[in-house]
């Protein structure tokens, strides 16, 4: 795993399918998403590396139900005071109370789909508790007054969320929105309802930021609103 300083305090943590994001306030520590099972004891040892402790997480933020993004969130919702936040509509997915949907392939996305899954670890996912079931609006207090809203961008699952910090202009994606190895912004792949995923898309890219941390692909350290309107024009045609 490595870990990439994006702000003073944000740390994207990269695995090699997909990433998770450390915010770090004074007042305690927001990771958003978990990577595939089996990350915690990476994800601890950085935030051990970095000089926090795990007991210094408040948030865990949940994107979606996907495995690479919930796949360690059971055991690291056990460290300590944490609040686990997911959108409603993938809560019980999430919770192990009901199976997700499944993505509606495009003839060309089976082949990656396939080679994707053949690679993804065979342990099963624990079902995770959820706190706070999110709307579209809710505000998440991030410590040092600073909210994090939430975004509802339903289509790559029903219950997909970004996560808005306005005054820092940044926006976590999840899946909704992806960046390929040689820089190009994409629609997020696997989609439930890709015409939802499409709006979805040209939501996030109204925003006013400047970084995209997406679930995977590099980040977009600067101008993002621009990249992610221009990419949105050619999704609308």
């Amino acid at each position: 795993m490595e870990i990439v300083q994006l702000l003073p305090r944000l740390y994207m943590l990269s695995f090699p399918v997909g990433h998770a994001y450390l915010w770090a306030d004074p007042a305690g520590l927001t990771l958003v998403d978990t990577g595939v099972p089996g990350s915690a004891p990476l994800i601890g040892g950085a935030i051990d590396g970095l000089g926090f402790r795990r007991s210094d997480l408040r948030h865990l933020l949940l994107t979606h139900f996907h495995e690479d993004h919930v796949g360690s969130a059971a055991e690291i919702a056990g460290w300590g005071d944490v609040v686990v936040h997911a959108h409603r509509a993938d809560a019980p997915v999430i919770r192990g109370e009901a199976a997700g949907p499944p993505p509606r392939l495009a003839e060309w996305e089976r082949l990656l789909h396939e080679r994707i899954r053949a690679g993804m670890p065979t342990e099963p996912v624990a079902p995770v508790r959820v706190d706070r079931e999110l709307e579209d609006g809710d505000l998440v207090d991030l410590g040092s007054g600073v909210p994090a809203v939430t975004i509802a961008v339903p289509g790559h699952t029903p219950g997909s969320v970004a996560f808005h910090l306005p005054e820092q202009r940044l926006l976590f994606t999840g899946d909704t929105i992806a960046r390929t190895p040689d820089g190009e912004i994409v629609l997020g792949v696997f989609n439930v309802d890709p015409v939802a995923a499409v709006a979805s898309f040209e939501r996030q890219a109204r925003l006013d930021v400047e970084i995209a941390c997406f679930g995977h692909g590099e980040p977009l350290a600067a101008h993002a609103a621009t990249r992610l309107r221009t990419v949105a024009e050619t999704l609308a045609r």
